[in-house]
């Protein structure tokens, strides 16, 4: 199984995947990641106990307006029906403008308290299990440095 090292400025956020309740979403973000697209991208949208979020190709253009409308030139669907598809603190999700239109966004949530209502929304396709602290620390320009892909 694969895993995955989201390495920012304030520290590692270490991954595990739900490779079975999110399969073709895990595996477009890993396909992504491999590629190298996430390098120096920044999570654009900070939202005190909501959400970080980042993937938008745009945010290497510093003030670009459309910063958070961009994507990987294709779509992928939503994958909804998995047993973990629950926005609870560090889980990883498939942001959207509307079902079925995710790509390359994607968000990391900081707790349970407002994201109850994106459950069965977005698909969760994975959890950090080590750095749960950066989310905390990680303010809106700050950069993806890099995500690794690792085999567990």
């Amino acid at each position: 199984m694969k895993k995955a090292e989201i390495h920012t400025s304030k520290g590692v956020m270490k991954v595990e995947f739900y490779h079975t309740d999110a399969p073709e979403t895990v595996a477009n973000f890993i396909k992504l990641a491999e590629e190298g697209f996430y390098n120096g991208l920044t999570f654009h949208r900070v939202i005190p106990d909501f959400v970080i979020q980042g993937g938008c190709p745009l945010s290497k253009e510093p003030g670009n307006p459309r910063v958070g409308t961009g994507g990987p030139g294709y779509q992928i669907p939503c994958e909804l029906d998995g047993e973990n598809q629950y926005h609870d603190r560090g889980v990883l999700s498939m942001a959207h403008a509307g079902r079925d239109t995710g790509g390359s966004q994607f968000f990391i949530c900081h707790s349970r308290n407002n994201t109850a209502h994106l459950d069965r929304n977005h698909t969760c396709f994975g959890k950090v299990y080590e750095g749960l602290e950066i989310i905390d620390q990680v303010r809106a320009g700050d950069r993806i440095e890099k995500i690794e892909i690792v085999e567990s």
